[in-house]
C-alpha cells in the first residue's frame, strides 16, 4: 500500500481545524501532519513538514488563504492547494483559479466534498475543481467579460490543436509576441493559469465544442 498523502490544515479556528483533522483521519489515504492558524505559521509548517497538499482558510488574522497559495506555488507546482472558506461567492472563485488553488469548497459543504477536493489536488495539482465553477463562468459570460474577439477565439481554437505562441503566429500571419498577448488576453478572459485550465473552462462554457483534433 503506497503512503497516505500529508495533509496540512490552516484555518484560524481550533474548532474546525480539529473538526477537519477528525474528517481526514477516517480516510485511509489521507493523513493530517499539522495544522496551523496563520499564513505565517502556514509558510512555516509548509517549508518544515512538506505536505502534498494545503487546505486553506480563505479569511486569516494576519492575510489570507490566497497570500498562502500564491506564496506556496512561486515555490512548488505539484503541491495540491484547496481553499475553504465561507464567502465562495464568484468573485472570490475567480480569485482562487487565478491565484494558482488546485480547488475552491465553501463550509456549507458537506465535509465529503472537502476530502474530495484534497484528494482530486494531489493528484491534479494545477486543474482547478470547484462546484459553483460552471455558473460563475456562466454569470461573467452573460455580464460580458468572457467575451472573446474573432481573432481571440481564432487563436483559442489553435491552442485547443496544441499549437504554440510560434506555430501560432505563423499560421495567422502575427508575430509571436502578438500572439502571446492574445493568448495572455484569453487566459485572463476565462480565469486561467495555463493552456489546460483555459480549454477546460472554454469547453465547459461552450466557447469550445470539442477539442480539434488536425493534422497541423
Amino acid at each position: 500500500m503506497s503512503n497516505p498523502t500529508s495533509v496540512l490544515l490552516v484555518d484560524d479556528h481550533q474548532l474546525i481545524r480539529d473538526g477537519l483533522a477528525g474528517v481526514f483521519d477516517l480516510e485511509d489515504d489521507m493523513t493530517v501532519v499539522g495544522v496551523a492558524g496563520s499564513v505565517a505559521e502556514a509558510l512555516a509548517k509548509y517549508d518544515e513538514l512538506e505536505p502534498s497538499v494545503v487546505v486553506a482558510d480563505l479569511q486569516l488574522q494576519d492575510g489570507t488563504g490566497l497570500d498562502i497559495i500564491r506564496a506556496i506555488r512561486r515555490k512548488s507546482q505539484t503541491t495540491g492547494l484547496v481553499v475553504l472558506t465561507m464567502h465562495s461567492g464568484d468573485e472570490q472563485i475567480f480569485a482562487a483559479m487565478e491565484a494558482g488553488a488546485s480547488g475552491f469548497v465553501g463550509k456549507d459543504a458537506p465535509s465529503g466534498e472537502v476530502v474530495k477536493a484534497a484528494r482530486h489536488s494531489a493528484v491534479s495539482p494545477r486543474s482547478f475543481v470547484c462546484a459553483g465553477l460552471v455558473g460563475a463562468m456562466m454569470r461573467r459570460t452573460a455580464a460580458g467579460s468572457t467575451k472573446l474577439s474573432e481573432r481571440e477565439h481564432e487563436v483559442l481554437l489553435l491552442l485547443a490543436d496544441g499549437l504554440g505562441a510560434t506555430a501560432i503566429g505563423e499560421k495567422l500571419f502575427m508575430s509571436e509576441s502578438t500572439a502571446k498577448s492574445h493568448i495572455a488576453r484569453i487566459y485572463q478572459k476565462l480565469g486561467a493559469s495555463n493552456r489546460a485550465q483555459a480549454l477546460v473552462t472554454a469547453m465547459r462554457i461552450g466557447l469550445l465544442s470539442s477539442v480539434r483534433q488536425t493534422n497541423s
